[in-house]
């Protein structure tokens, strides 16, 4: 069994910041690329941002200025920092993750999502 639990999501008010943060759990023998995807209301899922395993325990990649991916590769989670938040950021963000597991099995899990929220 492999599990993602995200977490770090809420309503904010323009201008402020979020920290989302996804930790992938179970019979992992190793976690390959992990990104975020977002659904924002009556549009279609969309990819955020990926990072790839890396070298070294962290890998980080900067997007638009406004946001962060990284992940610890230890910790098996990958974090997105998002800073001056708009109302468009609005949306269901999601946590995706190319993971083998102990018995050999590559695959593409997902975590359950987390509300973003941004009023203005």
């Amino acid at each position: 069994q492999v599990q993602l639990l995200e977490s770090g999501g809420g309503l904010v008010q323009a201008g402020e910041s979020l920290r989302l943060s996804c930790a992938a759990s179970g019979s992992i023998s190793s976690v390959n690329r992990m990104g975020w995807y977002r659904q924002a209301p009556g549009k279609q899922r969309e990819l955020v941002a990926t990072i790839s395993s890396g070298v070294g325990t962290s890998a980080a990649n900067t997007v638009k200025g406004r946001f962060t991916i990284s992940r610890d590769n230890a910790k098996n989670t990958v974090y997105r920092q998002m800073n001056s938040l708009k109302p468009e950021d609005t949306a269901v963000y999601s946590c995706n993750a190319d993971i083998t597991t102990v018995y050999g099995v590559r695959l593409s899990y997902w975590g359950q999502g987390t509300q973003v929220t941004v009023s203005s």
